[in-house]
Order: structure tokens, then C-alpha cells, then sequence
């Protein structure tokens, strides 16, 4: 049996699922699974999919990819782009597209699985390939792990990773220690006393107040942290009121943070604190403001060890032009909760796919250009190769480096 991996890929970019909500996809992974021979696995974490192929003793290998798609409206004009629609955690009908490119990580770990257990005879051990839910919720990996995953299959050895980004397909970015920023996201709500726009002087403005703290926010990162810290702190979402004359009665902010220490993480999550409660005294709100924090992404960072491992196999594999240090990386990613639950090392890195003929540009100035769609972004479209042959390749590579030799 040959998987036809081009098709798998434009089928999956055609049906994407929100997060948790990943049935058709976990159940073609499943198949998957089954067909090569794995103990499957479903239903973990609600709706993600483990196989397991034992091989003998020796070490145990994780392989990961996450499923789940994003609330955007592609506007790829590509001839298998999504025209899917879902209703998101808020009961909200949304546009479904996989505009971060999850559908090539299912597909390349697809690739992988058949390849490996088409290696029987060359390696020994235990393959694990985890299908993860809701990455983009930020509690995926977890889910799985309080779901009882490492009652259901052993504890790996190293958990192994990758994810596709805006630049040149065949080249890959690998890099140790910390890797990904961590990411919080938290509601705000400010409470005024509403009255007639006319007449602000009897009301507390609650829109005049979220104002005034987003403004505040942005001198967290340039005035409270040192220019060796590096974070994000971004106001993604104000919302107030119903009508022009009508002065409401609350305000909400919705924020995202970044950083790449938990030190500096609790530095900012005290400062917002105390400005948006600062805000609020000033203004003479009569209720202190409500903080609602929803997803949480850990740091992602790499084992040392096991990442120049990785490396010096993809340098051999693929040539060592072709491999870079991204440097540390300001979106946030979930699968460290795998790792962390096993206590085993993570190697996780980032797998070009934008047109090979940036390869030339990049090469010579370093930069991408700026009209290359990055992910999350509705026209996020990686090149179907060499992506999906290097993606699959990088993840077997990974996986062989610690994978025991089969006896001669």
C-alpha cells in the first residue's frame, strides 16, 4: 500500500475542523493507523487518535502532528481551498480553513508512519504517532495527558515535532533551548455606569477607560521589561456599547501576551493587572475590573542533546545550507505538554513551506519577502512540494536518530 500523499493533503485542506472538533480527520487518521499494522488508539483527549507499532525492544519514539483548523475565511483561490463552515466554543457560526498549516503536519506524519513501518526490518523499538486536537485552543496536548494517554501507551523516549512556516520549502529551522514564546490570553472587563451621551458628566465611561489602559498596556513591554526581554503584549479586541448616544455600562478588552521566560510572563501579567485596576480607581469605577484568563501555552523548548542530535541528522540528510537557527520563535505551540508529562526531551522544529524560489533570496539577504502569506493569514497556502516530501523525510530522519539499530 502507497498513500497518496498529494491527495490526502488537498482532502484534508478542504474539510478542516475547529479544535475538539476533528472527527473526520482523526478517523482518516485512525484508518491510517490500522491499515499499517498500529494499535490504534481513539478518542484521547476527546478527539485525538495514538497509534502504537511495537517493534521489539529499544527506545520509544514519539511522532506528533496536531489536526485542528482556525475560524478564517480562506481566500486562497486555490481549487481544493475550503468553503467549510463550523460554529466555534461561543455557540458563533464561523468560516473554517487550516491557515496554519496542520493539514501538511497530519499529512507529513501520514508519510512518515508508512515509511517507518515499511522499516520494520531496519530498526527496532516502539513508533508512537500522536494525532493531536486543538493546538489552537492551547489545551490539546494536555487533554490528551489528563485523558489518561500515558496509561494507554508507553512513555516515550523523545517527542518529536515539527511545523510548517513562511519560508523556502526543503529548508528547516532547528535550534535548542527555548524555542517558542509562551502565550496567555485574557479577557478584561471594565465597569462604568451607563447613562445618556449627552450627559457624561453623570455616568463613569467605561469606554473612555478601556481607552486609556489600552494606551497604558503598550508601555509595559517599551517602559517595564529590559531590552534583553523580549515579549508581545497585544490589545486584539475592544468591545462597548450599542448606540452613539448611549454611554454603556462595561467595556472589554481582549489581550495576548508573549514572552520567552516564566519570569518575565508573571512581570507582565502583574503589570496589566495593576494598570487596567489603576484605569479603573482613576476613573472613579464604583466595581474593580474583571480578569478572565483563557488559553495558556507553555514554553516550547528544546532539549539540548536530543536537538543537536536532530540537527546533525538533518544536515547529513539534507545538507547543511539548508538548515538554519530561526532563533526563538514569538508563536506558541502546545506540544511541550507531551514531553513534560513523560519527563523526556522534546526536538521540535519548523519545516519551510513557501515557493523554492524565494531559496535564492533568502540565501542572500536573509529576509522573506513581505507579501508572503504567514500563517493564520487567509491566504496561507505552502507549497505542496517539496513540502509534504521534505516534511515526511525530516520526520522519519528524526525518528531513525533515536530508533535502536535492528541486529545484523
Amino acid at each position: 500500500m502507497t498513500i497518496d500523499l498529494e491527495e490526502l493533503y488537498k482532502d484534508l485542506h478542504a474539510h478542516p475542523e475547529l479544535s475538539f472538533q476533528e472527527v473526520r480527520t482523526a478517523g482518516i487518521a485512525a484508518q491510517h493507523l490500522q491499515d499499517l499494522g498500529f494499535t490504534v488508539h481513539r478518542n484521547v483527549g476527546q478527539t485525538g487518535v495514538v497509534g502504537v507499532l511495537e517493534n521489539g525492544p529499544g527506545p520509544v519514539v514519539m511522532l506528533r502532528a496536531d489536526m485542528d483548523a482556525l475560524p478564517v475565511k480562506e481566500a486562497t483561490g486555490l481549487d481544493y481551498a475550503s468553503t467549510a463552515a463550523g460554529v466555534d466554543h461561543e455557540g458563533k457560526d464561523v468560516p473554517v480553513m487550516h491557515a496554519c498549516g496542520h493539514d501538511v503536519h497530519v499529512t507529513c506524519l501520514v508519510g512518515a508512519i508508512e515509511t517507518l513501518a515499511g522499516q520494520r526490518q531496519e530498526w527496532q523499538g516502539t513508533l508512537i504517532a500522536v494525532f493531536q486536537p486543538a493546538e489552537e485552543w492551547g489545551g490539546g496536548a494536555q487533554t490528551m495527558v489528563e485523558d489518561g494517554l500515558y496509561h494507554q501507551v508507553p512513555k516515550p523516549d523523545v517527542v518529536l515535532g515539527q511545523h510548517v512556516a513562511p519560508f523556502p520549502a526543503g529548508w528547516f529551522g532547528i535550534r535548542p533551548g527555548v524555542t517558542m514564546a509562551s502565550a496567555d490570553s485574557l479577557n478584561v472587563t471594565l465597569h462604568g455606569r451607563g447613562g445618556h451621551g449627552s450627559r457624561p458628566e453623570t455616568t463613569v465611561d467605561p469606554v473612555l477607560m478601556a481607552a486609556a489602559a489600552t494606551v497604558r498596556l503598550q508601555g509595559i513591554v517599551s517602559r517595564e521589561l529590559a531590552a534583553s526581554d523580549s515579549a508581545v503584549v497585544t490589545v486584539g479586541q475592544i468591545h462597548s456599547g450599542t448606540k452613539n448616544n448611549i454611554i454603556p455600562e462595561t467595556a472589554s478588552l481582549g489581550l495576548s501576551v508573549r514572552s520567552f521566560s516564566n519570569t518575565t510572563r508573571d512581570k507582565i501579567l502583574g503589570s496589566i493587572e495593576r494598570i487596567v485596576q489603576s484605569e479603573a480607581t482613576a476613573s472613579g469605577a464604583a466595581k474593580d475590573p474583571e480578569f478572565h484568563y483563557e488559553e495558556h501555552f507553555p514554553l516550547t523548548v528544546n532539549d539540548e542533546a536530543a536537538a543537536a542530535r536532530v540537527k546533525a541528522a538533518f544536515q547529513a540528510t539534507f545538507g547543511e545550507g539548508h538548515i538554519i537557527d530561526p532563533g526563538p520563535v514569538s508563536g506558541s505551540e502546545d506540544v511541550g505538554a507531551l514531553a513534560k508529562a513523560a519527563d523526556a526531551p522534546l526536538v521540535f522544529w519548523f519545516l519551510g513551506g513557501a515557493d523554492p524560489a524565494l531559496f535564492q533570496e533568502f540565501a542572500t539577504t536573509g529576509r522573506l519577502p513581505e507579501d508572503i502569506p504567514s500563517n493564520h493569514s487567509p491566504y496561507f497556502a505552502p507549497v505542496i512540494q517539496p513540502t509534504l516530501k521534505r516534511g515526511t523525510e525530516a520526520l522519519v530522519t528524526a525518528a531513525r536518530e533515536f530508533l535502536g539499530s535492528a541486529p545484523s
